[in-house]
């Protein structure tokens, strides 16, 4: 379950961002660097600590190893994408591009066809063009792991860190960013996961809507936690999702982060994150940069990243996971086994 994760290197690379979409910023050693890259993020931008920030991980890591540098645009509305995208192919001057985010798909499938030897990777979306590679992952079954994790302690008397359950209520909670297909695709997991661990627990879920409100997910939360006596929230929401951990603290409760190790990356809120259902965003990344430098990029195929690649999975909280119990874990050892097995068939639709 906790994996070994990829050690990033931070400090050295490209430092700077070009703040909005049709502004194509230079930074770092460019003239020097053999190999350019424009990464696109997700609405939300950097600071996330979760899906944007993953992929700036990536990008990070990919110039510390190799003569490679990048710039940055973070479009404020997903009708900056078209633009932003046509920037960097225009200029001529990137040899990958980097939409991050399944909201870019429109966009690139529009421009990818108008810029055939521009080399593209897309996230969390297929745009079935010769220079467009894509990436998806197996969020419901990451999804499931922590679903399951959270229908085993809802039933427990647990207290750990600033937080504790409540073994008199099966309740447990999800908050999602849109009511999306892929956002509903976690709680579908993670529903799934719950009903394995438990079919009498009940999952209580509500969607904010956008991904950088927090004040929004504090408040999500904290009707979920008083209203509806949820112990454990699982948030699916970038930014939004901080206020879950907000509002967990407040309640006394327990939260279950997303995309990042959530205890690393908000140690503040590391005495109520279990868990983190991660994403590696940050691989699929650097493998297209590497593929780019190595002149072996591929357009026109869809790579998946599930439990099996590595590419989804539970890891434990930083500070309170170790004090899950072993059996439980050993609960998920099982169950992630058996949905690499093929014996466990999770759903992507709640």
């Amino acid at each position: 379950m906790a994996r070994d994760r990829r050690q990033f290197l931070t400090g050295a690379g490209a430092v700077g961002l070009a703040g909005i979409a049709g502004c194509v910023g230079g930074f770092g050693d460019e003239g020097d660097a053999d190999v350019q890259v424009g990464m696109v993020y997700a609405t939300g931008g950097l600071g996330d600590d979760s899906f944007n920030d993953m992929a700036k991980q990536g990008i990070e890591e990919a110039s510390n190893e190799f003569s490679l540098a990048f710039d940055e645009t973070e479009p404020s509305s997903e009708g900056e994408f078209a633009g932003a995208q046509r920037d960097y192919a225009e200029s001529g001057e990137y040899d990958l591009i980097c939409c991050i985010g399944y909201a870019q798909v429109e966009a690139l499938s529009e421009n990818a066809p108008e810029y055939p030897d521009q080399n593209f990777i897309i996230v969390d979306e297929t745009v079935e063009e010769d220079n467009v590679r894509s990436y998806l992952f197996g969020e419901p079954e990451g999804s499931f792991q922590v679903g399951h994790l959270a229908g085993l302690l809802t039933d427990e008397e647990f207290a750990a860190g600033a937080g504790e359950t409540n073994p008199n209520e099966s309740v447990v909670g999800f908050v999602g960013g849109t009511e999306s297909p892929l956002i509903e695709s976690f709680e579908a997991g993670f529903r799934a996961g719950v009903e394995y661990a438990d079919t009498g627990a009940e999952v209580a879920s509500t969607y904010v809507g956008e991904f950088n409100n927090t004040a929004g997910g504090q408040e999500a939360a904290r009707s979920l936690y008083q209203n509806r006596g949820a112990d454990i929230i699982f948030h699916a929401a970038g930014r939004t999702g901080i206020g879950v951990f907000q509002a967990a603290q407040e309640e006394g409760r327990f939260a279950i982060g997303v995309d990042d190790d959530q205890s690393e990356s908000n140690p503040g809120y590391a005495d109520v994150i279990l868990a983190s259902m991660v994403k590696r965003v940050d691989t699929a990344i650097y493998s297209a940069a590497e593929a780019v430098v190595n002149d072996e990029f591929a357009g026109g195929e869809t790579e998946t990243l599930g439990l099996e690649q590595d590419g989804v999975g539970a890891e434990y909280g930083a500070e309170i996971g170790g004090e899950i119990p072993e059996e439980i874990k050993s609960q998920l050892e099982e169950s992630e086994q058996a949905i690499i097995d093929g014996e466990i068939d999770v759903p992507n639709e709640p």
